[in-house]
């Protein structure tokens, strides 16, 4: 099955990513954590305060002149570098072309796919296996019908969650079926049952070996932290290599980026199993396969459900990304409206993948809830009514051949969007007195922004560039960081998708910039107004259960197509993240901070300004970091709207089938999502007293 659309191709012109091969991506990196020296350790020598001064207390010197210092060098370097090195682009001697590797290798996985054992015996059984189980669901749903479904849903999330979100529930798949989408639902519920048990399963295994083994914890935590933090579209392009375009890539791609929360979240609850329970269960004589069945497991239910919950969500969002590559459900009704400026149609299948987002998250995260709390009264005649009911339904439905949605019953909600559309493109779009049209501000955020950063970067010489994410690395963290963060950016370079990547980049900084001057300013008027906290928290929910595609519907529709609807995208995905760490990180500064600071006769301009944001400066830095990685994740999927660069490389080459593009720019996203992920997140460093800085 081969995909029929292609994206929209750029609307910039110069060095855009429809010249090179590109690719990126992002990872992500946790702090290291440093041990202080042990007491025990001491000398038995005083030493003398000569010895002091020159020792520690000059290496402490240095430390609080670090920024300085760093400084001073970079300075140096740049004169150095002017002389020696030039300017210039990336030199074309230190880049490598990997079309012809990676094309021979593309043909003889095509020219061995039907006849080598490695195939044969391993990877068609396993493609195999995910075909007939995604048909099997499918098959139980149609089964079903349509009743049957909405009423098993019911009942699940009432026995779980209660009648609210049972009547949700309902409600949700009810709106499906009037949409015109029951059967594109069903096909992307039914890939989605398979590829949540196969990553809860996954996820779980290695959740436990690091949750049970300190060597297994060190070797997984890099590995997890640097796939949770990786654009969806770098999962697809390895996939797609190795099963080509269908159903099977689709749900493995899940798999892969689904399954890490849950090994995240199963090793943290075991981890953190109270101590003083596992002590009482081993000192009554229990093994150690009984004290993880009967203490570790049960201990950790609630951060093994809420991985189960992470799971879903992030399954949902990637089933739907993976209808690039064959895929088909609301992704591929989603993806063929897209790459038709259908806004219209686009919306008919979005708001099902919506409402299936919300209905998942709330009825996991209220049955996570509900662990250790008192069950709800329900007898046991009430139950077996409401399991009757739903079984009642479900034959009544077969007797009057109710299997599939009635089509009298559907709602046609294209139409009068796209009138809607083509009402805005006509009065919004530009001539708004005063205020322009939002053609208008898209327009003027590329040419006063988006063109002269990009054209900024990719004037700057290339040595520059690194130098530049070194300093930014240094600064916040080791000299491991900059180094990673320095050689993840070289990388891109000799992969010869320098300027493309820069493209990508400042699409990135500029998208980050808005972000952060929105989130920053809602999350601290939401930490000091309780009002305005509790009217935000439901639509900070809503957004953040959404998948990444459908935030391209609303803002193509009010923008087009080009970069800057591409940013307009990646800024709403990340908002909500960014204004929830920036409330909570100001509501836990210590209160008695701020009531010092009131008795000394500051005003509410100066408590923000002088204690509220300096306390809150690490959940400030994670609101950054956490900004950039989603702000990535997005501007990446922006290609099919018009955002050029890396993304268009990465979704022109799974649609084309040309894998040394696509594998180049998805292996060049990588790239940069580590280098920002680094200068982005700080590294805790060991002071010259050996404790953790």
């Amino acid at each position: 099955m081969t995909a029929t659309v292609t994206p929209v191709p750029p609307e910039s012109t110069g060095s855009d990513a429809s010249k090179t091969p590109v690719n990126s991506k992002t990872p992500a990196d946790s702090a290291t954590s440093v041990t202080s020296a042990s007491a025990g350790a001491a000398t038995t020598t005083t030493p003398t305060p000569a010895s002091t001064d020159a020792g520690p207390g000059a290496l402490r010197a240095l430390a609080r002149h670090r920024g300085r210092l760093i400084g001073v060098c970079t300075a140096l370097a740049l004169v150095l570098g002017a002389v020696l090195l030039g300017g210039g682009g990336w030199p074309t001697s230190l880049a490598v072309d990997l079309s012809g590797p990676l094309d021979r290798t593309s043909d003889w996985i095509i020219d061995n796919r039907d006849s080598h054992p490695l195939f044969l015996y391993f990877l068609g059984h396993v493609s195999n296996i995910v075909v007939v189980s995604v048909r099997a669901v499918y098959l139980v749903l149609l089964a079903l019908g349509w009743a049957g479904v909405t009423a098993a849903a019911g009942l699940l999330a009432w026995r779980v969650a209660g009648v609210r979100l049972a009547l949700t529930s309902v409600a949700a798949f009810a709106a499906c079926g009037l949409l015109g989408m029951w059967v594109p639902t069903m096909q992307t519920l039914a890939l989605m049952v398979v590829a949540v048990a196969a990553s809860v399963l996954l996820g779980g295994l290695l959740g436990l070996a690091a949750g049970l083994s300190d060597r297994m914890h060190r070797i997984l935590r890099p590995v997890l932290d640097t796939m949770q933090v990786l654009p969806a579209f770098a999962y697809l392009l390895p996939v797609v290599l190795v099963f080509g375009i269908g159903v099977p890539a689709a749900v493995l791609a899940t798999v892969v980026y689904a399954a890490p929360p849950m090994a995240r979240l199963t090793a943290l609850g075991l981890r953190d199993a109270d101590a003083g329970v596992v002590e009482a269960a081993t000192s009554l004589g229990a093994t150690g396969r009984q004290r993880l069945l009967t203490a570790r497991l049960p201990l950790a239910r609630k951060e093994l459900l809420l991985g189960v919950n992470q799971s879903i969500m992030m399954a949902l969002g990637m089933a739907v990304i993976a209808s690039v590559i064959g895929a088909g459900g609301l992704g591929d009704r989603v993806y063929q409206a897209l790459a038709s400026v259908d806004v219209g149609a686009a919306l008919a299948a979005g708001v099902p993948i919506v409402l299936l987002a919300v209905v998942l998250d709330r009825v996991t995260a209220a049955a996570g809830e509900r662990i250790g709390a008192p069950a709800a009264p329900r007898s046991a005649l009430v139950r077996n009514v409401a399991a009757l009911l739903t079984a009642a339904v479900v034959v009544g439905g077969r007797l009057v051949d109710g299997l599939s949605w009635p089509a009298g019953w559907t709602l046609d909600i294209a139409e009068p969007v796209n009138r809607a559309v083509d009402w805005m493109t006509a009065h919004l779009y530009s001539g708004v007195p005063l205020v322009g049209g939002t053609a208008d501000w898209a327009g003027h955020f590329t040419t006063w922004v988006l063109g002269p950063l990009r054209d900024g970067l990719q004037w700057l010489p290339w040595w520059t560039v690194l130098l530049a994410v070194g300093a930014l690395a240094l600064l916040i963290g080791t000299w491991r960081t900059a180094a990673t963060a320095v050689l993840a950016m070289a990388a891109i370079g000799v992969l010869g998708v320098w300027d493309p990547a820069l493209d990508t980049l400042s699409q990135v900084l500029a998208a980050v910039a808005v972000t952060l001057l929105i989130g920053f300013a809602l999350g601290v008027a939401a930490a000091r107004s309780s009002r305005l906290g509790r009217a935000l928290r439901p639509v900070l929910d809503v957004f953040q259960t959404m998948p990444q595609f459908v935030y391209l519907i609303p803002v193509v529709a009010l923008f087009g197509v080009g970069r800057a609807p591409a940013a307009a995208a990646a800024v709403v995905y990340a908002l909500p993240a960014v204004v929830r760490i920036t409330a909570q990180g100001v509501r836990a500064v210590d209160p008695a901070a701020l009531e010092s600071a009131r008795s000394l006769g500051a005003t509410g301009r100066q408590q923000l300004f002088q204690v509220q944001l300096p306390l809150a400066r690490p959940a400030l830095l994670l609101a950054v970091n956490q900004g950039v990685v989603l702000v990535l994740a997005v501007v990446v999927i922006g290609g099919l709207v018009g955002g050029g660069a890396l993304g268009y490389d990465a979704v022109f080459g799974l649609a084309q089938g040309d894998l040394a593009t696509g594998l180049v720019a998805g292996a060049a996203i990588v790239c940069l999502g580590l280098m920002l992920d680094r200068v982005t997140q700080p590294t805790q460093r060991r002071d010259p007293a050996g404790k953790g800085a």
